[in-house]
């Protein structure tokens, strides 16, 4: 079977999710990725590494307007002759794929956590408590790849790359500038998170959150509260309105773990809950929980990961 994958390689670098995406297709079929920008060839081969047999790249076409990506990847699915087109279900596959099953009368599953079995795709429901399974019966089918559900696997060989024009048209809109957090691993693609509530009790005291993701190696993340209130900027917010994440480790420290957050981070592998309040909701969906104050835990944590790390 034919798959295309798209990629978003704007900045020239290619993200996890992007080779969760195209290992997910290799799974499928045969995989073709479309790109756009300016990633240069030594890192679009890495693809092939990854499963895709082919690159299309439209170099021309450096921007992110969500209708001429639309139209990018309706040309490439028409051109290759895809019957599955796989998206990494961020905010550009949560933007473009929807588009894109109106224009090409394709059913679309959004979020998926495994391949197609039987023609059923299993998904998430219920804010990730419970999980389906949607069927799709038109020919071409669209399905976005909940990011961190799928690990990407190096299968070995080499990707064919060519120059692709996409047709794009005008951009509809038009990007005056673009701010990206700098010097920090993005929450979507953190493997590690440690996070916290309004228990920290000001911003002040988020260094020893700091302390701790410095240590491991993770991300930090923070409650609804606590961005709103301007202590962490707005793209640390996990939760049901924020970033959902499904990390390896997700540490929450006074966080009491309202259902609205416990939607953005219960897929997480493994949680641990640290708070004083032993009847906090969040132990019921801990994996390990220490009630105890977090100005007192996670220092020790943090260095207790620093005599591991010196001890190995």
């Amino acid at each position: 079977m034919s798959v295309l994958v798209y990629i978003n390689s704007n900045d020239g670098k290619i993200a996890k999710n992007a080779l969760e995406a195209v290992t997910y297709g290799k799974k499928i079929g045969n995989v073709t990725v479309v790109t756009n920008g300016s990633a240069g060839d030594d890192v679009l081969a890495e693809l092939g590494n990854y499963g895709a047999e082919k690159i299309l790249i439209d170099r021309s076409f450096n921007g992110s307007d969500e209708q001429q990506l639309t139209k990018l990847v309706a040309k490439a699915a028409t051109s290759t002759g895809a019957k599955t087109i796989v998206f990494s279900n961020d905010l550009v596959g949560k933007a473009v794929a929807p588009r894109l099953s109106v224009r090409l009368k394709a059913g679309l599953v959004a979020g998926a956590t495994d391949v197609p079995t039987d023609g059923k795709v299993r998904v998430n429901v219920f804010s990730g408590k419970a999980f389906g399974y949607v069927e799709v019966k038109t020919d071409v089918k669209i399905i976005s790849l909940l990011p961190n559900s799928f690990q990407p696997e190096q299968v070995g060989g080499s990707a064919a790359i060519e120059e692709f024009n996409g047709e794009v048209g005008e951009a509809a809109i038009t990007v005056k500038a673009t701010k990206k957090p700098e010097g920090s691993i993005p929450l979507p693609e953190a493997e590690l998170v440690v996070s916290a509530g309004r228990g920290l009790k000001g911003p002040e005291h988020w260094g020893i959150v700091e302390d701790l993701a410095g240590a491991l190696g993770a991300a930090t993340a923070c409650s609804r509260p606590v961005a709103d209130i301007g202590w962490r900027p707005h793209h640390e917010h996990v939760g049901q309105t924020g970033v959902a994440i499904r990390p390896n480790l997700y540490i929450a420290a006074g966080i009491s773990g309202a259902i609205q957050h416990l939607a953005g981070v219960n897929g997480s592998k493994t949680i641990v809950v640290i708070n004083t309040d032993e009847e906090a909701p969040f132990f019921k969906a801990a994996d390990y929980g220490i009630v105890g104050d977090a100005f007192e835990v996670l220092p020790r944590l943090t260095e207790a990961v620093k005599k591991f790390k010196a001890a190995n």
